[in-house]
């Protein structure tokens, strides 16, 4: 059993990237700048204290002065001759060795620098917490312009993923309450480059399926009303055959069963026939050997009526369903020999031109009225009714 998975919105998850990357982002930035600026502000410091270590260096002092933001100790000839008050008392506690040091002086941890020129040696030093408080001062002053920025930054990022997809958000929002029969076409509109063929292409599928969906519905009440008159005819010769056995009642059985029969295999040519997989079936197929097999399949019809019948075809090939084609051209050839009268003459000529193959299958029967091509397409429209002039009953079902 498969765990299962809470959905995230992209919305979400984009916020999250990118808000997660400028934080992390902007606390390197902030680390790396902390650490440089400091080590800056360090080297600023020690500049100072070497600068005044060369000025107390040149200068004659022989006391000491009650200062607390002054640290020093001036030594002549190994005798302390001056000093701030804070090292006054220190005395030798302090590592007078020439240079940089950081050491702990009258509790102090204290930044110190010693210079030291023939007989005389300047000390100088400066606590290390004063030192870091100025530093980090300045640093902070220079960081905290980006750290406002930072939320604002963040705001903004939200704000500009929730508008770039909203698109997607009211599709589906649309997509969500719509019914499972509504097709039509969806109301959320995008320039989006990434979102309006994905509109474009569902509209067009909505298009495809209510196709499909009408076909079907479509078949299926027309298959309901043809096989209405079969079954009821099959009922009344059933009812005559158990009241009085007749050849007749039995006669009227086999035409009722061959009737269903024929809108049965009806049935299954239009489900054959799905565009779905219409083209997988297609093949190479020589014009004028399927017409001439499709008229030999109906020979025995032709013969019963004595009528004459001519192929008149130039020999080429097509690429199409041999299946779908036999039953099209079986359909108006069977028409035609339906209502050609007996010892009449049908004539079939197949050409091309630059884009299509044309048959055309020609009879000497009646033929039609203008008014009744016109309705020759119409759900359930058969010349004359279900007692046409041919005397034969046929079924309604038909290609739209």
């Amino acid at each position: 059993m498969h765990p299962v998975q809470r959905s995230v919105s992209i919305n979400r998850k984009l916020t999250l990237i990118l808000v997660s990357c400028l934080i992390l982002s902007t606390f390197w930035a902030l680390l790396n700048g902390y650490q440089a600026s400091m080590a800056k502000a360090e080297q600023q410091l020690d500049e100072q204290l070497k600068e005044m270590a060369g000025l107390l260096m040149k200068t004659q002092l022989t006391q000491t002065f009650p200062t607390h933001e002054l640290y020093f100790q001036i030594w002549q000839d190994g005798v302390m001759v001056a000093a701030s008050e804070r090292l006054s008392n220190a005395g030798t506690q302090v590592d007078l060795t020439p240079g940089w040091r950081t050491q702990n002086v009258a509790a102090m941890r204290l930044r110190t620098y010693t210079n030291k020129h023939d007989t005389r040696l300047v000390l100088v030093a400066e606590p290390v917490n004063k030192r870091f408080a100025l530093a980090e001062s300045l640093v902070l002053s220079a960081m905290l312009p980006l750290v406002i920025v930072l939320p604002l930054l963040a705001t903004f990022i939200t704000w500009y993923i929730y508008r770039a997809l909203r698109p997607l958000t009211q599709l589906s929002a649309e997509l969500k309450v719509r019914r499972a029969d509504d097709f039509t076409a969806l109301t959320t509109h995008s320039q989006d480059l990434e979102v309006a063929p994905v509109i474009a292409m569902m509209n067009a599928l909505f298009a495809k399926v209510e196709a499909a969906y009408l076909r079907e519905r479509y078949f299926a009440s027309d298959a309901a009303h043809e096989l209405k008159t079969p079954i009821a005819a099959l009922k009344i010769h059933l009812h005559n055959l158990k009241s009085s056995p007749s050849k007749s009642s039995i006669l009227g059985i086999e035409q009722s069963v061959e009737q269903l029969n024929h809108i049965v295999e009806q049935m299954l040519t239009l489900a054959r026939t799905e565009p779905q997989v219409w083209r997988k079936q297609f093949s190479t197929l020589e014009v004028e050997a399927v017409t001439q097999q499709l008229v030999g399949q109906m020979y025995s019809r032709i013969a019963d009526k004595e009528q004459q019948i001519s192929l008149h075809c130039e020999p080429f090939s097509i690429m199409g369903c041999k299946f779908s084609l036999m039953t099209l051209l079986g359909n108006l050839l069977s028409n035609a020999i339906k209502y050609t009268p007996v010892q009449g003459e049908i004539r079939i000529d197949i050409w091309r031109d630059s884009e299509h193959v044309l048959w055309q299958i020609q009879d000497s029967g009646s033929g039609m009225t203008q008014a009744q091509i016109d309705r020759v397409f119409d759900r359930f429209y058969r010349v004359g009714g279900d007692s046409h002039p041919s005397g034969e009953k046929g079924a309604g079902l038909a290609w739209r």
